[in-house]
């Protein structure tokens, strides 16, 4: 949705931590030629007396207020101050969203990741980077890979402590650890050290964290690609297999921005897969019983997906509301009373859906289905070598249908 209603674009300003003597020409004259001048309180403290503009700070909670300040003002000229560059994890993203590309006018300024890397000597379209800015920083989890070279915007000065403790508890306290505090600024500082020894003091609360990841020895990487080993989740014996597991997050086909229901969730191996995959995607894991669901939250911390959403109840009276979804996956078959009809015609068209089956009950359903509504039918059987007396065989897993169809 747009909301065009100032006369003139709205200025948005980046400003780094060097305030108004790092601004260029542009951004100067943006800021002396507004009549308001909208900012957290540590920006517009920065700005010289000799800007006449009225100082507004930011109301708090910021995005919901953010319509109604932008109509009070509409009809004068509008500066906004943010912190390096605005459309990196910044509210230029918001404004323009609200306002149109055409009523936004950006003046960035070299954004955190830029100095950091500059720093760091690091290239940076090699760096993965997070923000703990009111996010999570459970994410960072599902990005820890040996050598892989990690930035986090850090929400405070507390944020390198607690990185620190997170990559130690995934098995990665060797990592080597940089915080970067005031880029930019006079008293820019730096503070090296790895995650399982920190033990420097909280400092100024405007850092950014660089981090080289290490695996401690005995730590298992673990990769985004569907199919994680069934030990990399914590579970009941409620867990969709690796191999089944893999052939349906191929027909889930998880791409950015799309929301899975995982119905009958289990552990939550499908629905946290699926975010591992793309992490802009979304997933709710629907499941029953407290205790799994209470298991699914902590798996999806530990391996990165902090942002599942899991919802406690039955199907299919705890669909009841949820958001329209691009993919359904039932990993315990049809057999509901009305489960299928609710999640069919809740499924988008073109959306996928992929259910399982391990009873011949289960199967006669899935192929009476098929045969009206088409999509595949495969039938999994997977043997492993175990141990048979002295010698090895093959001991077969419980064999397993799938049908996996698409709403047209």
């Amino acid at each position: 949705m747009s909301l065009s209603t100032t006369l003139d674009p709205v200025a948005v300003v980046g400003v780094g931590a060097d305030g108004w003597t790092g601004l260029g020409a542009a951004g100067r004259r943006a800021v002396t030629d507004a009549q308001v001048v909208v900012g957290g309180r540590r920006h517009l403290d920065l700005l010289p007396e000799s800007v006449r503009a009225e100082r507004v700070p930011w109301p708090s909670p910021l995005l919901p207020a953010l319509p109604d300040l932008l109509a009070a003002h509409a009809d004068r000229r509008i500066c906004v101050l943010a912190s390096g560059d605005p459309m990196w994890y910044g509210i230029g993203t918001h404004l323009v969203g609200l306002l149109g590309p055409d009523r936004v006018r950006t003046v960035p300024h070299p954004s955190a990741i830029s100095l950091a890397c500059a720093r760091m000597g690091w290239p940076v379209e090699r760096v993965t980077v997070h923000s703990a800015v009111a996010r999570d920083l459970d994410r960072v989890r599902r990005d820890l890979v040996p050598g892989r070279l990690l930035l986090v915007l850090s929400n405070d000065a507390h944020t390198p402590v607690a990185l620190a403790r997170t990559l130690a508890d995934a098995g990665y306290g060797p990592s080597e650890l940089t915080v970067l505090a005031a880029l930019g600024a006079d008293r820019e500082q730096r503070v090296d050290g790895t995650a399982g020894e920190w033990t420097a003091a909280p400092g100024d609360p405007l850092n950014v964290v660089a981090v080289r990841v290490v695996a401690a020895d005995g730590t298992r990487p673990l990769s985004t690609v569907p199919g994680l080993p069934d030990d990399a989740f914590d579970h009941d014996g409620a867990l969709t297999k690796r191999e089944a597991r893999a052939l349906a997050l191929s027909r889930l086909a998880p791409t950015g921005g799309e929301l899975l229901w995982d119905v009958g969730a289990g552990c939550g191996s499908i629905g946290i897969e699926w975010l591992r995959a793309d992490p802009a995607s979304a997933a709710i894991a629907v499941e029953g019983r407290p205790e799994r669901a209470a298991r699914i939250t902590g798996n999806a911390r530990t391996l990165g997906v902090p942002h599942l959403r899991v919802v406690q109840g039955r199907a299919p009276e705890a669909l009841a509301d949820l958001p329209t979804p691009d993919a359904v996956f039932v990993g315990g078959g049809l057999s509901a009373p009305g489960l299928f009809d609710v999640v069919w015609d809740a499924l988008r068209p073109g959306g996928r859906l992929v259910a399982h089956a391990v009873t011949l009950e289960g199967e006669r359903e899935l192929g009476e289905r098929a045969a009206r509504l088409g999509g595949d039918l495969t039938r999994l059987a997977v043997d492993r070598a175990a141990p048979l007396g002295g010698f090895t065989g093959w001991k077969p897993a419980r064999p397993l249908v799938q049908w996996a169809v698409v709403r047209p």
